[in-house]
């Protein structure tokens, strides 16, 4: 009942460090209350895992201190983990914007860090409820005392990778925040991120003609601005520039002053205004204009949304200069007011989370708490989508294994 490394969390980050502290000759025990291993990585990528992404580097990242997760990427990158996979000789394949996915199954990577907690030594407390922690000062060498639903244990070191809110119904707790917090950690609130958009029933009545439709389209929020897909949803938006411009956009929450919109860019590349002037002298009608290059049903509903009947009946030669001056800025920024999330349901990852300020960016361990470290998720640094976020278990993960 004696270790010298617990870690309370056996998802992605946990089973990093506990392989990589189980190899340096650390007896580690590995907590977790979920009955199925890795679960996270199981779900993600649709059973495929996007395990990481070719090119990774900290502007993929959102934190209240950005540079925090240079170290550790710097340390245990992409081609580290990819490393690993060719060892394993596990099949791999390239999608759009550099995310890397398994061929076969996710199950082969909870496989890879299962066998490699396993040849390191590590003994598993699966499933297994931690009811409390403690610190005793009066005991140096072994300080940390986790009392579970299996008994109590006993460490030197005590590793949190508990996680974030995203994804509930798989487990999600707010555990590891309330673990940092009895130990006078801060905490930056955690947010929904890489989440689809809520908007208001008044802005989002007259879309819904449109719902479903799916556009090449950038979006944007402050200066992140990404080009992929967006979906027109009957809750909102979704896809994934606006699950990328989300996390931006939540960032909002953590300043002052009021909420701003974001904007959606429906002819990315394109200034509509030449665009539209060079048709003037034609007799074709707007929406069967914009038809070519937006869903024909979408063109003709977001017509008369922003321009009215006269835009929809009237060829786009008749229409006057200031008419076409408001259709063109709202083409390149159409400007839309998210009333808020669809929530931690439907999130792919946490915003937030304990902070960066309060641990050493080197070891991951805190820097008031000997002996106490995070990582993974369940720290405030959050990834874009496309492998970024399980590339951050991974760094965070091997960093706290070499130290703790």
């Amino acid at each position: 009942m004696q270790f010298d490394v617990i870690i309370i969390g056996a998802g992605a980050a946990g089973m990093m460090c506990a392989a990589q502290a189980g190899a340096r000759g650390r007896r580690v025990l590995l907590v977790d209350h979920a009955e199925k291993l890795g679960e996270r990585i199981r779900i993600s990528g649709g059973g495929r895992c996007n395990f990481t992404n070719r090119s990774v580097s900290a502007d993929n990242y959102l934190s209240q201190n950005p540079h925090f997760c240079r170290s550790a990427l710097a340390r245990f990158t992409q081609h580290d983990f990819i490393a690993m996979l060719d060892k394993r000789r596990i099949a791999y394949h390239e999608r759009e914007h550099g995310q890397l996915f398994c061929n076969d199954s996710a199950e082969e990577i909870i496989a890879m860090l299962r066998d490699a907690c396993v040849d390191a030594g590590v003994r598993w407390a699966m499933p297994c409820a931690v009811q409390g922690v403690e610190r005793l000062a009066n005991d140096a060498a072994l300080p940390w005392r986790v009392l579970t639903d299996q008994g109590t244990f006993r460490s030197e070191s005590l590793v949190v990778a508990t996680g974030g809110l995203a994804i509930p119904k798989i487990g999600a707790s707010p555990f590891g925040y309330q673990l940092a917090e009895q130990f006078a950690i801060p905490v930056v609130p955690p947010r929904p991120a890489l989440v689809p958009l809520a908007l208001a029933p008044e802005l989002l009545e007259p879309l819904k003609p449109m719902a479903g439709a799916t556009l090449d389209a950038s979006a944007s929020f402050a200066m992140a601005a990404f080009r992929e897909n967006v979906l027109i949803t009957h809750r909102g938006l979704s896809g994934p520039a606006i699950l990328q411009i989300s996390s931006y956009w939540q960032m909002q929450e953590y300043g002052s002053g009021k909420k701003r919109p974001l904007e959606i860019d429906l002819l990315p590349g394109i200034d509509a205004g030449d665009w539209l002037e060079g048709q003037r002298q034609g007799r074709v009608h707007l929406p069967n204009l914009l038809a070519e290059r937006l869903p024909r049903r979408f063109a003709h509903e977001w017509c008369a949304l922003v321009g009215g009947d006269k835009a929809v009946n009237r060829p786009i030669g008749e229409l006057g200069r200031r008419d076409l001056e408001h259709i063109a800025s709202q083409l390149n920024a159409w400007s839309l007011m998210p009333a808020g999330t669809l929530g931690f349901a439907k999130a792919e990852v946490t915003l937030g989370g304990v902070s960066t300020a309060a641990l050493s960016s080197k070891t991951m361990a805190a820097r008031d708490v000997p002996g106490l470290y995070f990582i993974g998720e369940v720290v405030d640094v959050t990834g874009w989508l496309g492998g970024y976020n399980f590339q951050w278990a991974w760094s965070s993960g091997w960093v706290a294994g070499q130290f703790a």
